[in-house]
C-alpha cells in the first residue's frame, strides 16, 4: 500500500430502481500504473465490473508519476478528489490503491473481502432519491425527484470512462507487465448543485459512445445519494 501525506470529483435508457429498492453501489479506485500494490486491486475491479448492482470507476492518480512511469490515465482532478475524501473524513493520508465506497467509506482497494463486505452494507441501506437519465443522440437528460427535501444541496456530476484498457509498462515498479484496466474514467465533470426542494431537470452534452454515469453527491464530496448509468 503506497501513502501520501495531504492536509486536507442511439438512444438508451435507464432507470434507478424505484424509492425503497436497492440500486448500484459505487466503488472508486484510487490507482496508478506506477503503484506496485495496485494490480491486485486493478483485477479485482473487473470482478467488480461484471457485477449488475455494482459501479465500479478507476480513477488514476498522478502522484506517483515521479518514480519512473507516468501513468497514462492519470489526472490530477482525481488527486484533487481523492484528497477532498480524505478532508472530509478527517485523515491526512491518501494512498493506493485505496477503495471509496458510496463516497463514505474506505478500504484498502486489494483487500477483496472487506470491500465485498461494504459493498453488501450500503446495498441494504434503503434509497431516498429517486434518479432517472435518458440520452437521446449527444443529449442527456436528468430527472430526479425526494420523498422529503433534504437538508443540502446535491452536486451533479457526469462521469465517462473506458470499459477496459491494457498498458505496457515500461518503467517504474511494474516495468516489464501489461497491465489491464477496468471502468477507467476518462471524463469528471460537475453539472451543478440541486435544491431537493424542487424536482431536479437538466441536460448535458455528451459525444461519443463511453458509457455515461450520473452521480448524485451530498456537497463537499460526500456520501454518494443516487447513481445512474446508461452504456
Amino acid at each position: 500500500m503506497r501513502k501520501i501525506s495531504t492536509l486536507i470529483a442511439a438512444a438508451m435508457m435507464l432507470v434507478t430502481p424505484a424509492l425503497g429498492q436497492s440500486e448500484p453501489v459505487v466503488v472508486e479506485l484510487y490507482t496508478s500504473q506506477g503503484c506496485s500494490s495496485c494490480p491486485p486491486a486493478d483485477a479485482f475491479l473487473h470482478e467488480l465490473a461484471a457485477r449488475d448492482d455494482v459501479i465500479p470507476l478507476a480513477m488514476h492518480v498522478d502522484y506517483w508519476d515521479y518514480i519512473g512511469w507516468k501513468d497514462s490515465f492519470g489526472s490530477a482532478e482525481h488527486t484533487k478528489r481523492q484528497r477532498a475524501y480524505a478532508s472530509s473524513g478527517g485523515r491526512r493520508m491518501i494512498y493506493t490503491p485505496q477503495m471509496i465506497i458510496n463516497g463514505k467509506d474506505h478500504v484498502v482497494g486489494n483487500r477483496p473481502r472487506d470491500v465485498v463486505t461494504l459493498i453488501n452494507q450500503h446495498k441494504a441501506a434503503k434509497p431516498y432519491v429517486n434518479l432517472h437519465i435518458e440520452r437521446q443522440g449527444t443529449t442527456l437528460s436528468i430527472r430526479g425527484t425526494v420523498e422529503k427535501p433534504l437538508t443540502d444541496d446535491l452536486t451533479v456530476q457526469l462521469i465517462r470512462y473506458s470499459p477496459r484498457e491494457t498498458v505496457e509498462i515500461k518503467r517504474g515498479e511494474n516495468a516489464g507487465r501489461t497491465l489491464s484496466y477496468a471502468n477507467v474514467v476518462t471524463e469528471l465533470r460537475a453539472l451543478g448543485d440541486w435544491d431537493t426542494r424542487q424536482p431536479l431537470s437538466m441536460q448535458a452534452q455528451v459525444q461519443g459512445n463511453a458509457p455515461v454515469v450520473v452521480l448524485l453527491q451530498h456537497q463537499g464530496l460526500g456520501p454518494v445519494a443516487a447513481v445512474a448509468q446508461v452504456k
